[in-house]
């Protein structure tokens, strides 16, 4: 990523009476680039420069305003593909503005305990929220880190079935499909995997099935909701009691478990309905990158953008939340994050159509129901699963 020299950075502060149970509870978060958090006794130290009030005049009036984007690493400097920077370079060239990314590695919650802790936040956008993130800014925190936006003139095309924020705050941009991907060339004979929940039970798959930690993952979670909209709540622990009698391997995160995957060790794992894209671009054999949707469905995981409630840049951050919904970038948000657009408009390339699967049915929940039974149904799940 380019290293951008700002000789003056915009400060602001953001206060909350947020408790002090709340900050420690996340001070050991740290993001793995799919979401996901892992434990970690690093914190980020930020400095900045002040700047003076009031100056309409000079050589800082001529400069063009910089908009300050917080995000995930890998949505500015992944090892295949990245939108942001291809972001920045086409926005920059369309408006009189700069855009600086900032890509913390406690990703969101790292502007939790700094707003939290009463500290300034740099930050005039955050890309990158899935609902998760949002249950777990309103659960530590007294005041709103985000603003409503409601009169940005795409907002409209934005798919009604990917809204995840009832308070407007968050504005979907992208969505993975959780389904698994096996390999039709493991073992002595033609490998399929199952249609259903049920049929993952099944002897003939044991052992076959790599899956993420729904505790530390955002993948792991997405599959583990997916299994309780399968199988109820009441029975979701029963199947994944028998699942692991079946030997399925839980571990960290996507990218280790994708790794093991890649490298042989099942034929089977939990990942994305974008999966064939990045595969065919990489010039891989798609016999090994096959898509299975669970009872004909796939999870859906939207991603989205919110305003810091305080930016000294309102305008120009809800320019970006409207320029990221227009349909040609919509489209190139979707090839090179290897997701699926969030509106209805874009046009997507025929490559990319004919390689990514939508489900026939997408399912979810809502906020509400996340946030009343997220951390039961999880807790629930490690106390068996990892406890017997």
């Amino acid at each position: 990523m380019t290293k951008w020299d700002y000789s003056v950075m915009r400060r602001r502060s953001f206060l909350t009476a947020a408790g002090a149970s709340g900050v420690a509870a996340l001070a050991g978060c740290v993001g793995n680039g799919d979401g996901t958090e892992t434990d970690s006794g690093a914190t980020e130290t930020e400095t900045a420069t002040e700047t003076t009030t009031g100056t309409t005049t000079g050589t800082a009036a001529e400069e063009p305003p910089e908009l300050v984007v917080g995000t995930y690493s890998s949505f500015v400097d992944a090892p295949s593909t990245s939108p942001g920077p291809w972001l920045k370079e086409t926005f920059e060239s369309e408006f009189d503005a700069t855009i600086r990314y900032e890509t913390p590695d406690n990703e969101v919650n790292h502007y939790i305990e700094r707003a939290s802790r009463g500290v300034d936040i740099a930050a005039d956008l955050y890309v990158g929220l899935d609902v998760n993130m949002l249950i777990r800014i309103d659960e530590n925190l007294d005041s709103p880190m985000f603003t409503s936006v409601d009169d940005l003139s795409n907002r409209g095309d934005v798919k009604e079935s990917l809204e995840f924020d009832p308070d407007g705050r968050a504005v979907p941009y992208d969505t993975g499909y959780i389904c698994l991907v096996f390999n039709k060339l493991f073992g002595d004979s033609e490998f399929t995997a199952p249609e259903t929940f049920d049929g993952l039970l099944k002897e003939q798959y044991a052992d076959d099935l790599l899956v993420q930690n729904p505790v530390s993952s955002a993948t792991g979670k997405a599959f583990l909701l997916h299994s309780i909209k399968a199988k109820g709540r009441d029975s979701y622990l029963d199947f994944w009691q028998k699942l692991k009698e079946n030997g399925v391997r839980v571990l960290k995160d996507w990218g280790t478990s994708y790794d093991a995957y890649s490298k042989g060790e099942a034929p089977m794992v939990v990942s994305y309905s974008t999966d064939q894209v990045y595969a065919h671009e990489s010039g891989e054999d798609l016999a090994k990158h096959q898509l299975r949707f669970l009872n004909d469905q796939g999870y859906a995981n939207p991603e989205g953008m919110a305003l810091f409630e305080g930016t000294d840049q309102p305008e120009l951050a809800r320019t970006f939340m409207d320029f990221m919904l227009r349909p040609e970038i919509q489209a190139e948000i979707a090839v090179r994050n290897v997701q699926y657009p969030a509106t209805t408009t874009a046009e997507l390339p025929e490559s990319f159509g004919k390689y990514a699967q939508a489900p026939p049915e997408a399912v979810t929940f809502n906020y509400d129901t996340l946030r009343d039974n997220l951390s039961d149904w999880t807790n629930a799940w490690e106390r068996q699963f990892i406890g017997n």
